[in-house]
C-alpha cells in the first residue's frame, strides 16, 4: 500500500508524485478545503486500520448499528 497524493483535472484524477501501475485499485479521499494532519501515533493506527481492512479483518455494519446505544 502507498499513500500520494494528485489532482483533479478534467474529471480525472491525476496523480502528481509518481506513476501507478494499469488496473491498479486505488481509494480516493476528495479533501474539502480544510486539510488536516496526524502525528505519528494516529498515522500508525490509521496504517494499521487501514491493513486490518485489506486483510478482511473487518466487523460487519449490521452487528456494528446494533451495538450502538
Amino acid at each position: 500500500m502507498r499513500i500520494t497524493q494528485g489532482k483533479v483535472v478534467g474529471g480525472r484524477v491525476v496523480v502528481e508524485s509518481e506513476a501507478l501501475s494499469e488496473g491498479a485499485n486505488v481509494t480516493v479521499l476528495a479533501l474539502d478545503e480544510s486539510t488536516f494532519t496526524l502525528n505519528e501515533r494516529d498515522e500508525a493506527a490509521l496504517l494499521e486500520a487501514i491493513s486490518e481492512a485489506d486483510r478482511g479483518d473487518l466487523f460487519d455494519a449490521d452487528d456494528v448499528l446494533k451495538n450502538l446505544p
